[in-house]
């Protein structure tokens, strides 16, 4: 048997995502609950939900985070980490308030979160934060007593989920015709978001210029680039490229876009492109339509030879790297001194998120933070 770690004071995890529909009659019930408020008629959603009903209206994030969760469980058990773990979705089943109602009952106290994106921005980050905040304020207000919860840092420097995505390019990167490997090009893929909520990403004295947002994705993309050309022996080009825009036209978001990319690199004469989504922690929907539908689609219109790597998922690698950040913040709480693990120039982020940390539109209370109600 493996020597025990000790995750005091925490007693569970949870593993937050943002779900999916699971088919066709869920496409639009899922829309509405990740649009409400905005006054989107159901027409419109039914226009948009088009991408996941060319995949039977089911979205794969649900199926990877089940994957996620038994990778997690495995690793733990494998290394002597007596820690359950739970598995809550903001925008579909299973919801994030039904499972901390059942944790509650289970009598789980301190909660550490993992929350399925890796990076610091308001929808990656402070909004996962309001919805623990509502999802807490709704059990007490049920005269329940819920847990305290903590979330794990971002992990976007860590190890075990830079290594995996190296390995996928890699691959992406064999795969090409051998007459065009060495002269690829690189697109490092992330979600698009407006400039004013990526300026404003990260702590409040880091805002600007892209704000933490983009200098994570960057650095993370350098440490890859990196890891191939001492690995492969060639230098490729690379650029950070923007995937997924939505919203009104005349607000100004992060670019290029993807498929403009595309265009402007075989414009250029580069002969191949590997596209690597490193924005992402597995390959849901935005993956599979904006890159393995839309963009592929636009590099054979081009006559562009593309390949796109593989997401972290549920790698052997991510799921220790996981258990290494329980431990972490769990040596932390008890007042250990720590040496965080991380990779690349910006070094490990902040525990807990600090006042005026990627700021809402429209304030609001938000959970496992220096701001929050539950603190």
């Amino acid at each position: 048997m493996p020597d025990a770690l000790d995750a005091t004071p925490y007693d569970a995890l949870l593993l937050l995502s943002f779900g999916g529909p699971e088919g066709p009659d869920d496409v639009v019930p899922f829309l509405e609950n990740v649009t409400r408020g905005r006054g989107i008629p159901k027409e419109r959603l039914k226009e948009v939900g088009q991408h996941y009903f060319l995949f039977g209206g089911i979205s794969p994030i649900n199926e990877q985070n089940r994957e996620l969760l038994d990778a997690l469980r495995k690793d733990f058990a494998d290394h002597g980490l007596d820690l359950p773990v739970y598995w809550g979705n903001r925008n579909w089943k299973p919801y994030l308030t039904d499972t901390l109602r059942e944790m509650t009952a289970d009598g789980r106290r301190r909660v550490l979160v993992l929350a399925t994106s890796a990076y610091a921005s308001y929808s990656g980050c402070r909004q996962y934060r309001e919805n623990l905040a509502d999802a807490l304020a709704t059990l007490e207000a049920e005269g329940l007593t819920p847990p305290k919860v903590d979330k794990l840092r971002h992990y976007f420097n860590h190890p075990g989920f830079v290594e995996p995505m190296v390995d996928g390019v890699l691959r992406s990167l064999a795969d090409l015709p051998d007459e065009v490997r060495d002269g690829a090009h690189i697109a490092f893929t992330t979600h698009s978001i407006p400039l004013a909520a990526a300026d404003t990403s990260g702590p409040a004295e880091g805002h600007g210029d892209g704000g933490a947002y983009v200098a994570e994705h960057l650095d993370v993309a350098r440490l890859i680039a990196d890891a191939v050309r001492e690995r492969t022996g060639v230098d490729h080009p690379w650029q950070l490229v923007y995937q997924s825009r939505s919203g009104a036209p005349h607000i100004p978001w992060l670019e290029p876009d993807i498929c403009d990319h595309l265009e402007e690199r075989h414009a250029a004469g580069v002969p191949a492109v590997v596209m690597a989504p490193i924005g992402f922690v597995s390959d849901h929907m935005e993956v599979l339509y904006d890159l393995d539908t839309e963009a592929t689609a636009k590099a054979a219109e081009l006559g562009l030879p593309v390949r796109r790597s593989a997401t972290v998922g549920a790698d052997p690698r991510f799921a220790a790297a996981v258990r290494d950040l329980v431990v972490e913040r769990s040596g932390t709480e008890r007042g250990q001194e720590i040496t965080p693990c991380a990779l690349g120039a910006l070094g490990a982020s902040h525990n807990v998120c600090p006042v005026g940390c990627c700021p809402a539109r429209t304030p609001r209370p938000a959970a496992a933070g220096a701001d929050s109600p539950h603190a």
